[in-house]
């Protein structure tokens, strides 16, 4: 009992002595050396345990992390100048910044994304961590990429590839921005769910926990990169299948079991998960949760698909939620379904003196109108009617 509570009380400090400065030599103490002959996933779990005891450079070992001092992101920040300032999270505040191909060997030239601890913010050194130990590890085209970090005195810094489009959130929400396409919007959910893919087939799984526009970011082509790990959880393994976890992340982006419990969310507040389910199954509902924005301007079909499969997920029964392959499968088609405007009109002539012609309401067939006017005196025909037919294109 005694050495498990002298581990419970060892200080994080400990843990990683080169994010400090050494106090005075001490020559009894031997710097452990961790032999990797392999490099293997670190789990989040072992930070419990002796084996990340050691320098953080040194136990993830094959990461290809760079380990950057606070004066190179000064400088390749211009100070964290306030003309390079991107914005601001839970983490922090993030500057651009460019790393040039005279700073480390190894290290071409790019502009980066530089993410600083806000040390009296609702995230610390625990998320950082987490941060480090999963996107260090972590490689996938829809995960983005942590470059390397940080870890002086109490500063604690992510460097990351810079995403020029900025989050999803951004592009769907900020004012006076674009509408994004239909295409390109189905083009970021399918990146967005082979990222959740990735990290749940894993051979050690991870619970992504965050999920949500703002940590979806896009880079100049609009591919979708899962960002911010640092509520990330390790997932159940063998015939585990669950793992005990706090309520943590946003709230309406989690599953409804996992929540159940969670008395924290003020009464007033609106679910929209929930307010938007029974719409989703429903097509002649479905235009109330279409963006206005679209102007109509996506496939129905498309919509249909897309909005039946989110309802799936959305189920309050796990076992009738589809995993994210099939959601993919489902999502895979739909990126190339271009808008496609229909109108069908029927234009009848009868042997009947009172033969009549029927289009449709849209106002933009008028034109069709007027050109098929003059089949009213047409001769007649022995045929006892003929049926046209025709969709207009737009």
């Amino acid at each position: 009992m005694a050495v498990n509570k002298k581990r419970k009380i060892m200080k994080w400090q400990d843990r990683f002595r080169s994010c400090f400065k050494p106090e005075g030599p001490n020559p009894d103490q031997k710097k452990p050396v961790l032999k990797q002959p392999s490099f293997q996933r670190i789990l989040l779990s072992d930070l419990s345990s002796s084996t990340l005891s050691e320098d953080l450079s040194v136990s993830l070992a094959g990461s290809n992390l760079h380990v950057f001092t606070l004066q190179e992101l000064k400088v390749i920040t211009q100070n964290f100048s306030s003309s390079n300032f991107l914005g601001e999270g839970g983490f922090g505040p993030v500057h651009k910044g460019f790393i040039d191909d005279k700073m480390r060997p190894g290290l071409k030239a790019q502009p980066v994304a530089v993410k600083l601890l806000d040390l009296d913010g609702s995230q610390g050194h625990r998320e950082w961590l987490t941060e480090v130990i999963f996107l260090g590890q972590l490689r996938h085209a829809n995960l983005v990429k942590l470059i390397g970090y940080c870890c002086e005195e109490e500063h604690r810094l992510l460097v990351y590839e810079y995403m020029p489009r900025g989050s999803l959130e951004n592009q769907l929400f900020r004012r006076f921005s674009i509408s994004l396409p239909w295409s390109t919007r189905m083009k970021i959910a399918l990146g967005a769910a082979k990222g959740l893919a990735f990290l749940h087939e894993a051979e050690k799984p991870v619970i992504y926990r965050d999920f949500k526009t703002s940590n979806i970011l896009l880079d100049s082509d609009y591919t979708a990169k899962l960002s911010d790990f640092g509520l990330a959880k390790d997932g159940p393994e063998g015939d585990n299948t669950h793992v005990s976890t706090r309520i943590m992340g946003t709230h309406g982006y989690a599953a409804p079991e996992y929540i159940m419990t969670d008395k924290s969310r003020p009464h007033r507040e609106q679910n929209l998960a929930e307010w938007a389910r029974p719409m989703l199954k429903n097509p002649r509902k479905l235009s109330r949760v279409m963006d206005p924005r679209l102007e109509g301007q996506y496939s129905e079909t498309g919509a249909q698909k897309a909005a039946a499969i989110a309802h799936q997920c959305l189920s309050h029964r796990p076992k009738l939620r589809p995993t994210m392959s099939e959601v993919i499968k489902v999502l895979e088609p739909l990126k190339d379904l271009d808008y496609i405007q229909t109108s069908t009109f029927v234009f009848a002539v009868s042997t009947d003196s009172d033969s009549q012609k029927e289009f449709s309401r849209n106002e933009k067939q008028k034109e069709m109108e007027r050109a098929h006017e003059g089949h009213r005196n047409r001769p007649k025909s022995s045929r006892s009617s003929i049926v046209f037919t025709e969709t207009a294109l737009h």
